[in-house]
């Protein structure tokens, strides 16, 4: 359902600057960008109203710009420039780190620029500042970088609605709504996930399952066996009255090594060091007992320090006091050991079974309270389970559930890569929201949002708009969708089940890319019928023919009324006008006559209306595409002769020549591999692409790039043999969104098609990936042409390209 995320790596050299198509605002002015950077200093984000190019510097940009600097001055300060100056200086701010990838996150809302750390956005704020003078117009983000190279991965751009801090809190707290006489409530019913750290089970006897019996007194203290046993090596049993007698120890030495492992720090007087130590090495709590030894020996060197009256502050390596991390994060539990505890099952006190799967998970009450509010009342509050050991959910996923328990365990989403990849997340991400695990809840929205695609937005939209909490997904998903309307309507026809606000929704976007307005006329159409067939308004006015209107449309016939109107009429084709206004559509649904005589009345007589030019159904939207249609070989409609027309603007010249495509080959340049040929209206008798090596493989290509600014549904390409007799039998056609990823458009086995020189040939491209967009193309040699002694060499003179163009 989700293609599989990739991980993808940018290292910016010094003085340079990344520009990728896909790194762009939503709305001007508006957005936050999200990603991993490696550097020693001056991690450099620039916003722009305009791309720059690779060797743009902002240092020499005279354009209205904003311009982040993590780690500027050998990373020792945060700059925030505004046009070139300096307005932002604060030392020991967001700093960079040169031994790991460290993840950030830039902002910015009408002037108002939020600096912050953590993969999660409005988490973990560091720095703010407001621009008096905002510039809203930004909207391209450049990484760049000053004398040295930075490293960046996992950049994402998200949207930033006006209430963007509460969808993002509601993200950050994972609340689980629903509390039992207002226990643990906090403002707006949200339950956060801070108040549940590991601290709060410190000597708790709730949910215990050991005690301690300390001292002459026989001081009782309660503690939880996996916690214990994850952190050292104590005398337990998997009885559920375990006691550990510790007669010659005292309270304070136990309470310190208790607090120890469930807060990562501690303190003791310098007079009881040597009996903790001797109690963490005991029971083989040995980060403690090494940190004991480190002091120990430290105070032999230096007496003075002894003796102080003073107390020892001991704290876990990657500990910091009162901060809230994710268990078992920063605490001195050894995760290896936890996670074999859950999947053996020692220790457990609960069985879980799911209603048609039985048995399917032994964990530990201690380590599903520490994540959920729902488990923790539900062991707690007197409920059943609370005296039980046995819990039975229905309606949930087994293999869902298994990644949530792995998560509570670990701290970490562990997915396999598999065709139900995607499932399982969204089951994953449901599963975190109805149980309330907060940061396991993140980590799903956050990977959803990296690996959503044109196959799984329907699906994933679906799934997620009854969730309000999923509200930033859902108009993620609803852009893509429109951006990609075409594909997601004509591949799967699930579309038919989302809801009609999230249909309307989409279009009516301002993203909202398509071909014609006759596809989102049959688009509704079939969502309004509930079709499970393809189809188009013309089986529609056929079947009005032997139906009515509430029997074909059932509950959505008032839905047909509202959405109609948002299909622009007045930019259909004259001729399709006329046929829809002879339909039995015209006849039967009376709002669709008025929509097509309104189209036609516009073809006829044009604007004159008061208020047309301001009518949304009277103007072409944003992200339309123009059709180039193929006539015949060689004609002069294809997309490739357009551009050079500087898109209809001028006489035809070489596009190559005026820069307004690239053309490369697979082997250098030279007087017979010349990429302004490929395109040129004069016959070339020698043309052709030499062999180079390709993941093992011997291939020849041409690629044309149309430019950052374009791209092409192409759904039929036409070559051109050169005066050669080595005839092509083994290629594909490809596409390709950034010159990396390629899809097969069309593959050609054994095709015999040419055979003779100086001979043109086009071949259509249909099914899926027609509806497409992509900025690259390229034809590859796959297998030796009919020449034996140029077997590998890529000989064609021309190529042209058709099909939806942007």
């Amino acid at each position: 359902m989700i293609e599989e995320k990739e991980k993808k790596f940018l290292t910016v050299a010094p003085f340079q600057c990344a520009w990728r198509k896909d790194l762009k605002f939503r709305e001007a002015g508006r957005g936050c960008v999200a990603f991993d950077a490696f550097a020693h200093n001056d991690v450099t984000v620039v916003f722009r109203e305009n791309v720059g190019s690779q060797h743009y510097h902002y240092k020499r940009d005279n354009s209205p710009h904003y311009t982040v600097i993590l780690g500027s001055h050998r990373n020792r300060r945060l700059k925030i420039e505004v046009d070139g100056k300096t307005v932002v200086d604060e030392e020991g701010v967001a700093l960079c780190c040169s031994s790991m990838f460290q993840s950030y996150w830039i902002s910015i809302y009408d002037g108002l620029i939020s600096v912050g750390k953590g993969r999660y956005p409005f988490q973990n704020l560091v720095f703010q500042w407001l621009d008096s003078n905002p510039n809203c117009s930004v909207r391209y983000i450049g990484l760049s970088s000053w004398d040295k190279h930075v490293g960046y991965r996992n950049v994402n751009v998200l949207p930033l609605p006006k209430n963007h801090m509460l969808l993002w809190k509601q993200v950050d707290s994972g609340e689980y709504e629903g509390t039992d006489d207002g226990e643990e409530e906090l403002e707006g019913g949200q339950m956060s996930y801070e108040r549940r750290g590991l601290e709060n089970f410190l000597e708790s006897w709730e949910l215990s399952d050991v005690l301690f019996v300390v001292g002459k007194e026989e001081r009782l203290v309660p503690a939880h066996k996996v916690i214990l046993q994850a952190s050292g090596n104590f005398p337990l049993s998997s009885s559920n009255e375990d006691v550990i007698q510790l007669q010659d120890a005292t309270y304070p030495i136990l309470h310190a090594l208790l607090q120890y492992i469930y807060t990562g720090h501690t303190q003791i007087s310098e007079s009881q060091l040597g009996s903790l130590w001797a109690l963490s090495l005991q029971f083989e709590v040995m980060p403690l007992g090494k940190l004991c030894e480190e002091i120990v020996e430290r105070f032999k060197l230096n007496k003075k320090l002894f003796d102080s009256g003073k107390n020892v502050e001991l704290s876990y390596p990657s500990s910091q006091p009162h901060s809230c991390m994710a268990f078992p994060s920063q605490l001195p539990i050894n995760v290896q050991r936890l996670k074999q505890l859950q999947s053996t099952g020692d220790y457990s006190d609960i069985n879980i079974y799911i209603e048609g799967h039985g048995l399917v998970a032994q964990p530990h009450k201690v380590i599903l309270s520490l994540w959920s509010v729902p488990f923790s009342k539900m062991f707690t509050n007197g409920m059943s389970e609370s005296s039980s050991s046995e819990v039975f959910l229905r309606d949930v996923s087994p293999e869902a559930f298994k990644v949530m328990l792995e998560f509570m365990y670990s701290g970490e989403l562990s997915l396999e890569d598999s065709t139900e990849f995607g499932t399982l997340l969204l089951q994953a991400l449901l599963l975190a929201d109805q149980f309330g695990v907060a940061l396991l809840y993140q980590e799903c929205c956050k990977t959803l949002l990296e690996c959503l695609s044109e196959d799984s937005v329907g699906p994933i939209l679906q799934a997620v708009s009854s969730i309000p909490s999923c509200k930033l997904i859902e108009e993620t998903c609803e852009r893509k969708f429109a951006m990609h309307f075409d594909y997601c309507t004509t591949t799967s026809l699930d579309f038919i089940l989302l809801d009609e606000t999230n249909f309307s929704n989409i279009i009516q976007h301002q993203d909202l890319t398509v071909t014609s307005e006759e596809r989102v006329l049959n688009a509704i159409f079939m969502w309004c019928m509930r079709d499970k067939e393809l189809c188009g308004w013309e089986v529609v006015a056929e079947l009005l023919a032997l139906s009515t209107p509430e029997l074909l449309f059932g509950d959505r016939l008032q839905s047909l009324n509202n959405l109609l109107p948002f299909v622009r009429f007045p930019l259909m084709p004259y001729d399709l006008l006329k046929k829809l206004g002879q339909s039995n559509l015209r006849r039967h649904v009376p709002i669709f006559d008025d929509l097509v005589r309104e189209g036609i009345s516009y073809a006829e007589f044009g604007s004159l209306r008061p208020g047309n030019d301001q009518n949304p159904r009277f103007q072409h939207r944003r992200s339309s595409y123009k059709e180039h249609q193929y006539i015949c070989d060689g004609d002069s409609n294809g997309v490739l002769y357009f551009a050079g027309t500087s898109y209809g603007e001028h006489q035809w010249i070489n596009p190559v020549l005026a820069k307004r495509i690239t053309i490369t080959a697979s082997s250098p340049p030279s007087r017979y591999t010349d990429p302004k040929t490929l395109v040129s209206r004069t016959y070339q008798g020698t043309s052709f692409a030499g062999p180079c090596m390709e993941d093992g493989h011997i291939r020849a290509w041409w690629m044309v790039d149309i430019g950052q600014d374009h791209q092409l549904m192409c759904n039929h390409y036409t070559l051109r043999q050169d005066g050669s007799r080595a005839f092509i039998r083994f290629w594909n056609m490809q596409g390709s969104p950034d010159g990396k990823t390629w899809t097969d458009l069309r593959v050609h086995e054994n095709d015999q098609t040419m055979c003779k020189a100086d001979q043109f040939a086009s071949w259509p491209i249909t099914g899926p990936h027609a509806l497409l967009p992509f900025r690259f193309f390229r034809v590859v040699l796959t297998g030796p042409t009919t020449d034996a002694s140029n077997p590998h060499n890529l000989c064609i003179c021309f190529l042209e390209l058709y099909g939806y163009f942007h």
